[in-house]
């Protein structure tokens, strides 16, 4: 959309995921969200709907001056369609003057700078670094994007890297996409194992591996009964395949500055996930192992980091496009 001289603030910005839709106000350019709200994306017919419900219910009524929206799908121009939900349409009909659209990867890559400590838990390797970043999340999908340091400031990169073929290595896990594909499944890809139904997908497709019964579970289910043997299973072949998804995330973006998780999976599993084969089997290749050896890899648990990376992108414009605030 075209930029008018002055977009007034407040500005809206929204992490709009498969699942659920979150939402703040920035009051200040280059200020943090504040207001922030989560709102089920399954109350909601479309994102206008979902939108108005904020503003009235959490914003005070206000007409934001401009917005950011990172939506869970591929972008392109005003148009949006989220990867794993109904919602799709135009920026045009939130009747704004102003809307930029992300993918909601590219706006959670344009946050990692401004992480710190607090927000990560270290899964093995050096601290972060200002080269390349990665950033990847098991949530609803498999999210991907990466950050390039320039001359001028950081560039996210989006991508759909969750959608590439699983990556499976040992015999249990080709047993598993083998089993999982004679059930009904015919091409696996990523996202398919590596996400919140992934893991549901997994704990099924070890049961018939095993050739043994078992109730569908959710993933919240599968993460609380840790003295089943099964669900332990699935959540440590779940880590193993993560952590081979992340390191072909790194080796192709070259992400020496370090590989970040998000997504709403592994901040419930993150101790698990410690204490998992996920770092082994990052460092695994066997031809650049000491690279990847090289590369920090840490989960975000910073609450609704994807907003900060959207208020980053409309400061960015901000001074990009003169706008007076």
């Amino acid at each position: 959309m075209r930029a008018p001289s002055s977009l007034p603030l407040p500005w809206l910005v929204a992490d709009v995921g498969g699942t659920n839709a979150r939402f703040g106000l920035v009051t200040s350019a280059g200020g943090r969200p504040e207001a922030t709200a989560v709102l089920t994306g399954a109350d909601y017919s479309g994102l206008p709907g979902a939108v108005a419900a904020y503003l009235a219910e959490h914003g005070g009524g206000v007409r934001p001056g401009a917005a950011c929206l990172a939506v869970a799908g591929p972008v392109k121009g005003d148009r949006y369609e989220l990867t794993n939900a109904g919602w799709s349409g135009s920026v045009y009909d939130l009747g704004l003057p102003e809307v930029e659209l992300l993918n909601d990867f590219e706006a959670l890559a344009l946050s990692l700078p401004y992480l710190t400590e607090n927000d990560l838990v270290s899964l093995g390797g050096p601290p972060p670094g200002d080269g390349v970043k990665a950033v990847l999340g098991p949530g609803t999908g498999l999210g991907v994007a990466g950050l390039v340091p320039t001359s001028t400031g950081w560039v996210p990169v989006p991508g759909e890297g969750g959608h590439v073929a699983v990556p499976v290595v040992d015999d249990r896990e080709h047993e598993v996409v083998r089993a999982l594909r004679a059930d009904g499944l015919p091409h696996v890809v990523a996202e398919h194992l590596l996400s919140g139904p992934g893991l549901t997908r997994l704990h099924r497709g070890l049961a018939l591996v095993h050739g043994v019964d078992a109730p569908e579970l959710k993933a919240a289910e599968i993460v609380t009964r840790t003295t089943d043997p099964l669900c332990s299973e699935a959540i440590e072949v779940f880590c193993g395949l993560l952590g081979s998804f992340a390191a072909n995330v790194a080796l192709t973006l070259g992400a020496r500055g370090g590989v970040y998780i998000g997504g709403g999976v592994l901040p419930r599993i993150v101790e698990m996930v410690e204490k998992s084969e996920f770092r082994a089997r990052f460092s695994a290749t066997p031809t650049l192992g000491g690279y990847l050896a090289a590369i920090g890899t840490n989960v975000i648990v910073a609450p609704q980091p994807a907003l900060t990376g959207a208020a980053v992108w409309l400061a960015q414009r901000s001074r990009e496009r003169g706008w007076n605030t």
